[in-house]
């Protein structure tokens, strides 16, 4: 943590400062903005979007990153009010890189930017990028596993037809009948397979999904599903955004994967929906303990002891995030379209509390 402390005490006693004297007292939330961009290090992800064509040069696309970070720490729900935002607040404007109200880019230039980051993966990019030069180095006691759904505006895409596989026989075969095993399900193939085919085989597109809350209601939406890796801290190291429909145990795998590559973690905490057998024996084969609430699947589920049951409560650190996410960064105000736009666009929230937890850790 002594990257992290030289940074923070740097950004605390002489960055913070040295604005103040160029602009007005800095707000609270134009704190945390500032600290956040010092900790995402966005100009140094920025060469892809830039290049070089013919025509009018490019507006410097840090600064609509900046912009976007700001969305998700004021907890904007649309463009406009940013706009308004930027216009009003002289202080915020000129921190993105704006320095009268005139310079600001049209409305239709920051989708062209935000479309060139959603096609770059810049969400991906930066918040791995982070979790590596701040925690990468940081044992993590525990990991807790979870997944979220986000409601979408746009239409629901249908759902694929399945190919109907030929009947069986019924009984037993015959004396030297040889009959096809049945095909492997997702769960069994992707501890063969790399983090990138894992991923690019999840489906992404908006449909319909539904859950049974805490209450026992069954809830139905329309749009996604955010699956997040957290570690001690309520830091988020991982998240992949999925089809509204999937299962949240098809990407326990692809997220451990994931995870395994930024953080070292001893356990991995995950609700009943997790407990698999393949799962656990993944989580085992990465060198963790998997605490897993059990799954009764009709019957009695079997009771964990005392000191495994401590440890569970843990995972409330995932809960902790998806509702910051939710009431604080932009998870409730999802106003673009296609998976990569609303991944972009919940990453940005994601790193941004990724940003704040791991200065809080400081403290």
């Amino acid at each position: 943590m002594s990257k992290l402390s030289t940074l923070w005490f740097t950004i605390r006693d002489f960055l913070y400062p040295a604005l103040e004297e160029e602009l007005d007292p800095l707000t609270e939330k134009q704190r945390q903005f500032i600290a956040v961009c010092e900790l995402a290090r966005l100009d140094r992800q920025m060469a892809r979007y830039q290049g070089h064509r013919l025509g009018r040069k490019k507006k410097p696309r840090v600064d609509f990153a900046k912009a976007f970070v700001a969305k998700a720490i004021y907890n904007l729900a649309t463009s406009e009010m940013l706009f308004e935002h930027l216009r009003a607040s002289k202080n915020l404007r000129r921190l993105c890189g704006w320095e009268h109200s005139t310079d600001l880019p049209s409305a239709s230039t920051f989708s062209r930017a935000f479309d060139e980051f959603a096609a770059g993966g810049l969400g991906d990019a930066v918040h791995a990028a982070m979790i590596e030069a701040h925690y990468g180095d940081k044992l993590a006691g525990h990991l807790s596993r979870d997944a979220t759904a986000i409601k979408a505006r746009e239409k629901a895409t249908p759902k694929p037809k399945k190919e109907k596989p030929p009947k069986r026989k019924r009984g037993r075969p015959r004396k030297g009948e040889q009959r096809e095993p049945a095909p492997p399900t997702r769960l069994e193939v992707q501890p063969r397979r790399s983090l990138a085919e894992n991923v690019a085989e999840l489906p992404r597109g908006c449909n319909w999904g539904s859950k049974t809350n805490s209450q026992g209601k069954k809830e139905s939406w329309k749009g996604y599903k955010l699956h997040l890796d957290c570690v001690d801290g309520d830091i988020p190291v991982s998240a992949i955004l999925t089809s509204a429909s999937m299962h949240d145990s098809q990407a326990a795998i692809p997220l451990a994967q994931m995870s395994a590559q930024r953080v070292t973690n001893c356990y991995d905490l995950m609700d009943s929906a997790y407990d698999a057998k393949v799962i656990a024996a993944f989580s085992r084969g990465l060198g963790h303990v998997p605490i897993v609430d059990p799954n009764p699947r009709g019957g009695t589920a079997e009771s964990m002891d005392p000191a495994t049951a401590r440890r569970y409560h843990e995972r409330s650190a995932a809960e902790r995030v998806n509702s910051m996410l939710k009431d604080n960064h932009g998870g409730r105000f999802v106003r673009v379209r296609g998976d990569a736009k609303v991944r972009l666009h919940l990453l940005f929230g994601v790193i941004t509390i990724c940003g704040l937890q791991l200065l809080r850790l400081l403290e």
